[in-house]
């Protein structure tokens, strides 16, 4: 976050990546989100038990040059071949014309220096990478570094999205719906787009080798599809897209199917993204939790959604002695008394950018906002308390994301005057408030701390109220 005399283009960046909607949106005038049931993700139920390979399935017989037959090969190459399965039958529903398996397989040792393959006329020497070529119509990957990374920290269900997505730039040439010119942002989104479908289509049981729940799983493939994002938008090798430009992509596939994807064009990205700035504006965008920011922000909040019977706040610490509410530490809200108890030296360690610059693939994604996010989410319990609403269940923390959402899209607005609260967003805020929905789903609870299972389900809720404002969250989640 920033305050607002910092720059508006810190405000309003966040805001264009928040029409960055991927269930709760429209593509070609089709309604996305299908979330009436909070306990469903996508129309699916949510479900629990394993995600990753299937026990008792007899590996494929696909083969990749270079392979070492080992673990990790094994895992891409059983991914390929149930990609290429669900590809025949979906290939020429959404394009026409028959499909082409990808032929050619690469598998290579990025730590090996000597004797190791070519991919795409280039050296696999400390080439830490999954691809598609397009000069000869391969698919190759790492199995010495990205591949045993990406299994060890987001499971091997975020192997099988890796190679989704590549397999998808091979659908986007095979089909012919990007060109050379075409922006590379545009190429990755749809890309993400395809994985997401595929990923889909494991989640309702129809992949031979691979099971995804759609709980923990699918929230670590989204925490995956989080990590590999572009961090700094002005880096001019910035091509794949923000978190939640990528997530997005992602769920418009799982939600809407292939089809949708093809409407990803650099139209389409622009109109979500708007006219607004995609820069960092040589700020880091943190803003410090303390008493004084939480005091700002809690004018915005009764500037945004104002309430008759404002809550006390009480900034000495989140335990409270309350007959209908819990501590929910670090940022409680008690309906008896209408009070907001916070704790800030842990609200400000749950901001704290604590980030490893020499981790690429971070578990989550810290920083200031994963801290204000819950607070704010803990106002719109007051908010709710004073519509009369239930104050405990599913709709109750979907319905908290919802209005954070909303205030999260009304801070980014440049216009707001500063005496209604001097604090505004920054680049990077979103990222970090969609990585605390799919980690705890804190800034997602009732007033008991308790969350639905699905991060799906809780981003989407989020991005519902930055989209489509406080009538939105209360009819949806009514």
């Amino acid at each position: 976050m920033a305050t607002l005399r910092a720059t508006s283009v810190l405000a309003v960046v966040l805001c264009a990546l928040t029409l960055l909607a991927g269930c709760t949106r429209y593509v070609d005038g089709r309604a996305v989100s299908v979330y009436d049931d909070p306990f469903k993700v996508a129309g699916l139920p949510t479900t629990s038990g394993p995600s990753g390979p299937r026990e008792g399935v007899a590996d494929t017989t696909l083969t990749a040059t270079n392979g070492d037959g080992g673990e990790i090969d094994t895992l891409a190459l059983n991914a390929v071949e149930d990609i290429q399965t669900y590809w025949r039958v979906e290939y020429g529903k959404a394009f026409g014309g028959e499909f082409e398996p990808v032929e050619r397989l690469i598998s290579w040792s990025a730590k090996q220096r000597s004797q190791g393959p070519e991919f795409c006329k280039e050296s696999t020497y400390r080439l830490v990478n999954a691809a598609y070529c397009r000069l000869d119509k391969s698919i190759g990957w790492d199995r010495s570094v990205l591949l045993p990374t990406m299994a060890e920290t987001f499971g091997q269900m975020a192997v099988v999205m890796v190679l989704a997505h590549e397999y998808g730039h091979a659908i986007q040439d095979q089909s012919g719906i990007v060109a050379t010119k075409d922006p590379v942002i545009v190429k990755e989104q749809q890309a993400d787009c395809f994985a997401g479908a595929f990923i889909r289509h494991v989640a309702e049981g129809k992949s031979a080798h691979f099971t995804i729940n759609t709980s923990d799983g699918l929230n670590s493939v989204l925490a995956a599809t989080v990590a590999i994002r572009d961090t700094d938008p002005d880096d001019p090798a910035s091509v794949h897209g923000s978190a939640f430009e990528r997530v997005t992509a992602v769920q418009i596939g799982f939600t809407d199917g292939p089809v949708a994807c093809k409407s990803i064009d650099i139209d389409e990205i622009n109109q979500r993204r708007g006219n607004l700035p995609q820069t960092l504006g040589g700020h880091d965008g943190e803003y410090p939790i303390d008493k004084d920011s939480l005091i700002e922000l809690s004018k915005a909040l009764a500037a945004i959604l104002p309430l008759d019977d404002s809550p006390t706040y009480d900034y000495s610490g989140a335990a409270i002695d309350c007959a209908d509410g819990v501590t929910t530490a670090p940022v409680s809200y008690c309906p008896a008394d209408n009070t907001i108890a916070t704790d800030i030296p842990l609200l400000a360690e749950r901001g704290t950018d604590d980030s490893d610059p020499d981790d690429p693939l971070p578990m989550k994604v810290s920083g200031d906002y994963n801290g204000y996010v819950v607070f704010i989410a803990r106002y719109t319990l007051a908010v709710q308390n004073s519509h009369g609403q239930s104050l405990s269940g599913a709709k109750t923390g979907l319905r908290a994301a919802c209005l954070a959402g909303v205030v999260t899209g009304e801070l980014a607005d440049p216009d707001r005057q500063r005496s209604e609260g001097n604090i505004s967003l920054a680049a990077g805020d979103l990222d970090e408030a969609v990585s605390g929905l799919l980690t705890d789903g804190l800034a997602a609870s009732d007033v008991q701390g308790k969350t639905v299972p699905s991060g799906f389900a809780r981003v989407d809720a989020f991005r519902a109220g930055v989209l489509y404002g406080e009538n939105t969250c209360m009819s949806r989640y009514s």
